[in-house]
């Protein structure tokens, strides 16, 4: 069984939850508070020498960070996962695009604003390019969806799971989603996906989840 170190309140953390969640995946749950140091400590850093969450071990001794590649790992051979050449790549366009143009900026400020008390006032310098720099993402992403339900294969995937992360907390951290329309009815397609949990979910709040998976 997976065991997974995650913060409940982190979106990188959260993708991962929700992937397992899909796809009925059981797994060990350890919650690692970064915001008290919790993945400084040296028995996590030998884990993860980078500190960060989420953290999966995968075997004995065997750990993978890096939400994303987490999600491909546990989602290879799955439907989240496309097995053609060119929509593999598609999904993972997006979700390198979550990385370097997403959560720098959105998961930035929900971090600021939303999770560390005074952020606001500490980060005033950077909030101006993180709206900007964010609200530059949404519009790529309206623009995919104005003609796309979903970001790869013409179906719900990893790349879906990696952007939801973030977008669906735009709104906790001042970006305004009402101007576009498009990612508001994605965003209502994936919590429409069987299995799918939000972000406060524990897996002891149900007993057995749909799943993707299974073919629910």
């Amino acid at each position: 069984m997976y065991k997974l170190y995650s913060m409940q309140r982190s979106g990188n953390s959260y993708k991962v939850r929700l992937a397992l969640a899909l796809l009925n995946l059981p797994y060990e749950a350890v919650e690692v508070d970064i915001l008290r140091g919790e993945s400084r400590t040296p028995d996590f850093l030998a884990k993860n020498p980078s500190g960060q969450v989420p953290l999966l071990e995968v075997g004995a001794d065997r750990y993978l960070a890096e939400s994303n590649a987490i999600l491909w790992y546990v989602a290879v051979g799955t439907p989240l996962a496309p097995e053609n050449r060119i929509e593999r790549a598609e999904a993972l366009q997006w979700m390198f695009f979550e990385q370097h143009a997403l959560e720098p900026n959105i998961g930035a400020a929900y971090f600021w604003l939303s999770l560390v008390r005074g952020g606001r006032d500490l980060q005033t310098h950077s909030l101006e390019d993180w709206m900007e720099r964010g609200y530059g993402a949404l519009q790529v992403m309206e623009n995919h969806l104005r003609t796309n339900a979903y970001f790869a294969a013409r179906q719900l995937t990893v790349a879906d799971i990696a952007l939801y992360g973030y977008t669906h907390l735009a709104d906790r951290c001042d970006f305004d989603l009402s101007t576009f329309p498009a990612i508001r009815d994605w965003l209502k397609r994936v919590e429409a996906a069987p299995g799918f949990v939000p972000m406060d979910w524990r897996p002891a709040d149900v007993d057995d989840p749909a799943s993707i998976a299974a073919g629910a």
